[in-house]
């Protein structure tokens, strides 16, 4: 059998209300056939090592130095213009617009630590954990090695439900088989997720405080001390300042709306890119390259969506190379739908608004056997 034939459709098979197949359904059935052929047919190298050689051909994989000294330099002055600006306004209920304008600021921080991680930044690793530290844990109050790990397991085998921490049944499920199986808090939310998505986005900001915390126990954190120390200075410097600066109850409510707009922005970045694209199970892996193109969707948009989604917009084209800079991504993308479009692989790409109307869909057919009353009375 075709690896791509084993791709099963995200939460099950059941059609949405319009009538017409599951997007993931019918990436599988255009993919399957052409693909094992045109793989077969072609000899000279895997399928990725030949677009791989194009990608380097036209000179995409080269660092561009000038482009993140530029970039980061700028995110900088921003983050520090919005804590003057808080500095300065005092107490005042314009502090609630530089909360706002902040979260913004922490979405942009977190994708500067996202593409350090991903060494397109430096050349060395010491000076890519040591930025990625500055970013991530002093910056914002991520924990960047929990989140590099975790990041690099997804990049490794994308939409896969026992590999994948991103489709782990933690909150939400993203099959009708985990929520067959779901307890706990995925159990009881899991019948309306879809509807309650955008309200658990809104956590994410604390949840990433969270999880860096709790990661300080996990021994395979590198360098756990260096990462605790930076976590609590940045939650240190950010409760001192809201407090001495604000009155408690306005303190709060700056905290509640910076975080959870944080959370939100964060959302609106990696949310479209796989929700609601094939759920890959058990030993199902097809090559690389199917493996990420077929897993991975793409958002149409201009240069202003590049710099809101950090280039993550070209989602296909980073997670086949990784560690190529933001903005060769846009133009990579030709070269990588056409050679797609040579093997009959499906590449996926559609508007903002459709991006997330696919992944809402998935998720509530996802919840259905939690909708399901005689589904729930047998597994409760």
């Amino acid at each position: 059998m075709s690896p791509d034939r084993q791709l099963s459709p995200p939460a099950g098979n059941s059609a949405p209300a319009d009538g017409t197949e599951p997007d993931s359904a019918r990436t599988t059935q255009a993919v399957a056939a052409p693909a094992a052929a045109a793989t077969a047919s072609r000899t000279g190298g895997s399928d990725f090592a030949r677009l791989s050689k194009q990608i380097v051909a036209a000179g995409l994989m080269h660092r561009r130095t000038g482009y993140y000294t530029l970039r980061i330099t700028l995110v900088a002055a921003l983050y520090a213009l919005g804590w003057a600006a808080f500095l300065v306004l005092g107490e005042s209920w314009w502090s609630l617009a530089v909360a706002g304008y902040l979260a913004l600021v922490f979405g942009q921080t977190a994708l500067v630590a996202h593409d350090v991680a991903h060494r397109q930044v430096f050349r060395r690793r010491r000076a890519s954990e040591r930025m990625g530290r500055i970013a991530g844990n002093l910056g914002i109050g991520m924990g960047y090695g929990w989140w590099q790990d975790k990041h690099t397991r997804h990049h490794a085998n994308p939409n896969h439900e026992e590999l994948d921490p991103d489709v782990a049944p933690d909150v939400l499920v993203w099959s009708q088989n985990q929520a067959r199986s779901a307890r706990g808090l995925p159990r009881l939310i899991g019948h309306a997720q879809a509807f309650l998505f955008f309200p658990l986005l809104a956590l994410e900001g604390f949840n990433l405080h969270v999880a860096g915390v709790r990661a300080l126990r996990n021994r395979s954190v590198k360098r756990r001390g260096l990462e605790g120390v930076m976590l609590f200075a940045h939650f240190g410097l950010y409760l001192t300042a809201l407090f001495l600066v604000l009155p408690p109850s306005m303190a709060l409510l700056f905290l509640a709306v910076h975080q959870c707009l944080f959370g939100l922005y964060l959302g609106s970045i990696f949310a479209p890119n796989h929700k609601g694209m094939p759920v890959l199970t058990g030993k199902s892996r097809p090559d690389f390259l199917r493996r990420q193109v077929l897993t991975s969707r793409n958002v149409r948009g201009g240069r202003f969506t590049d710099i809101a989604l950090g280039g993550l917009n070209h989602q296909i084209e980073h997670h086949l190379f990784p560690s190529m800079p933001t903005p060769q991504l846009r133009k990579a993308r030709p070269i990588v739908r056409q050679y797609c479009a040579e093997l009959g692989v499906t590449y996926l790409e559609t508007g903002f608004i459709a991006s997330y109307r696919q992944a809402l869909s998935s998720l509530h057919r996802a919840g259905a056997p939690l909708r399901d009353p005689e589904g729930r009375a047998q597994h409760g």
